[in-house]
């Protein structure tokens, strides 16, 4: 089965997976059944089967799931041993967190370049990144050959420096912005909301615990 054939909520589950398993790995732990994987994950027993069946016979009857080629196997699918150079676009308040961050001291994720406004920290280097003028975005995005970008904007600032990351080469946009962008069919946008999610969960108290 081609990954354009994978559902979408499968494809999200698969990070999940994958760090679960190299703490099992970090642990010496050499196999896990489905029921103690789902347990582990929060993701139903039933489910983890339906998700690891797309990619064929991952696990043997009786036995579980071999944790070392289980987590090679999703080495390959998620492309961990290449590293991947992502761009922030807005060193605010959640920009300067998301550079503290460190993505790549967790996963093969890098925030290599940084774009903004403010004439105070353009030019200089945030928490290692390079901090560039976002009068810059495309032709560094397009020099840098990076294809991922973080947006952090303002709202009102969103749809334009979006379409500036489309015409660097930009392929992918994981947009915290409330703003639903408008982008070309080719661009993937996964969109952060937190004060969605955030509303979300006060609801769910609210209405369903006990």
């Amino acid at each position: 089965m081609t990954a354009e054939n994978i559902p979408k909520a499968t494809a999200k589950r698969l990070p999940i997976y994958y760090r679960y398993l190299n703490i099992l790995h970090d642990t010496g732990k050499q196999r896990i059944s489905s029921t103690e994987l789902a347990e582990a994950v929060q993701v139903d027993s039933a489910t983890i089967r339906r998700d690891f069946s797309y990619f064929g016979a991952l696990g043997k009857r009786g036995y579980g799931y071999d944790v070392d080629s289980l987590l090679n196997f999703f080495k390959q699918i998620l492309n961990q041993e290449h590293l991947t150079n992502v761009a922030l676009i807005g060193v605010g308040n959640l920009g300067h967190a998301l550079l503290n961050f460190n993505f790549h001291k967790d996963s093969n994720v890098r925030i290599s370049a940084a774009f903004d406004t403010n004439q105070d920290i353009v030019n200089t280097v945030e928490d290692g990144v390079p901090v560039y003028p976002i009068s810059q975005l495309a032709d560094q995005l397009r020099e840098q050959q990076i294809q991922v970008v973080i947006l952090t904007v303002p709202s009102s600032a969103a749809q334009e420096v979006a379409a500036d990351a489309v015409a660097g080469g930009v392929k992918g946009i994981l947009n915290f912005t409330p703003i639903r962008l408008s982008v070309p069919d080719k661009v993937l946008v996964q969109n952060v909301d937190l004060t969605n999610e955030l509303q979300t969960l006060i609801y769910f108290i609210d209405n369903f615990s006990n």
